[in-house]
């Protein structure tokens, strides 16, 4: 009987499952559409996301205080030649950029933030040519003389060449090399496999160690067998910071919310608060112009005029160092460019006046 009773239950509920399939087919489709929904203010969102107070504070910083306390087996696990991939909830952001700026300090570091939106990374090389060049001769144990004085700029060699120099044997040991950070190397300015590859290449330089983040669950679906042990050649580490992606989750639009131009100067200040001051001082030097040309064709600043006023203000020594700055500006979308009637490149900030001179007085 007990048997029976089992069958009999599942039949009803096999039943009662296409009965419902059935009068659900039959009945009216809602006449609602996803543009009726009134859309709160992305601004208003995003104040009310930041008023949420924080929980389990103190077991957190505990958390964090740990994996400090790993900092010299991570910078071992470095000179070793592994990479580094940190992994985990939470953003880790804060967590890698103190490591390098605490644990990383005989060595040159460069960031990257694979959350923006592009990311130009034949300029990151050349990047990474020019602080280990700058490195080499620091330390005086490289032959330098073999490297011609006039030597080709590294911003006009291909990729090729700078991957060659970055793994050139420029010393009897392995302990001189550049630092790459990279946060969120799964980030959308990343993730196409072109650039991975890149990002490979780079990573299985002999001079060059990375510093990576990973946040998406199929983010290592990215590398093939090669990639993951032979090229990035990661040492995985389970690092979940459960702080919340504030500064990443601002490159991002928030679902049934609208824009407006507050949101936007917003977002460029807290980009501009992040970058050096001599950094923040060129955008001003754009701004400024921007704002003391009512026409449109003048607002569009020529880079040579740029560069003259820079230099004049010691915010530059050379155009390699302002085109960093140029580029850093162009990742983050504060600044477009475009050639004028006589070749020349022009640059010019995609802000209302209001909106700019807004900007400049909260970064001032």
């Amino acid at each position: 009987m007990e048997l029976n009773d089992v069958e009999e239950e599942e039949f009803g509920f096999s039943r009662n499952y296409f009965l419902a399939k059935e009068l659900g087919g039959s009945g009216k489709k809602s006449a609602r559409k996803l543009s009726d929904i009134n859309l709160v203010d992305e601004q208003e969102l995003r104040e009310a996301y930041a008023n949420i107070e924080p929980k389990h504070e103190k077991e957190i910083n505990d958390l964090v205080r740990s994996y400090k306390n790993s900092y010299s087996e991570w910078v071992g696990v470095l000179r070793c030649g592994f990479g580094l991939l940190m992994y985990g909830f939470g953003s880790k952001k804060a967590l890698m950029e103190d490591f390098a700026s605490t644990a990383l300090t005989d060595y040159s570091v460069l960031v990257i933030n694979g959350y923006l939106q592009s990311i130009n990374l034949k300029q990151v090389a050349a990047t990474l040519a020019e602080l280990l060049w700058d490195q080499l001769k620091i330390q005086r144990k490289s032959t330098l003389a073999n490297h011609p004085k006039n030597q080709q700029p590294f911003d006009t060699r291909s990729m090729d060449d700078l991957i060659s120099f970055l793994d050139g044997p420029h010393l009897e040991d392995d302990e001189c090399f550049v630092c790459i950070v990279v946060n969120n190397i799964d980030g959308p300015g990343l993730r196409d496999s072109e650039t991975q590859q890149y990002l490979a290449r780079l990573a299985a330089c002999s001079h060059i160690r990375m510093v990576a983040s990973i946040d998406h669950v199929n983010a290592p679906l990215l590398w093939d067998k090669k990639m993951v042990h032979t090229q990035f050649n990661w040492y995985w580490y389970h690092v979940p910071t459960y702080a919340p992606y504030k500064i990443e989750g601002m490159f991002f639009p928030l679902i049934l919310t609208h824009t407006g131009s507050a949101q936007s100067v917003k977002t460029a200040s807290i980009v501009l608060q992040s970058l050096t001051p001599n950094a923040q001082n060129v955008f001003k030097v754009l701004a400024d112009h921007q704002l003391a040309h009512s026409d449109e064709e003048g607002k569009w600043m020529p880079f040579n005029n740029l560069y003259t006023i820079c230099r004049e203000r010691f915010l530059v020594s050379s155009q390699i160092t302002l085109n960093a700055h140029l580029t850093e500006f162009k990742d983050h979308e504060l600044v477009k460019t475009r050639r004028n009637s006589d070749g020349e490149d022009c640059l010019y900030i995609p802000l209302t006046s209001e909106a700019l001179q807004k900007l400049v007085q909260e970064i001032s």
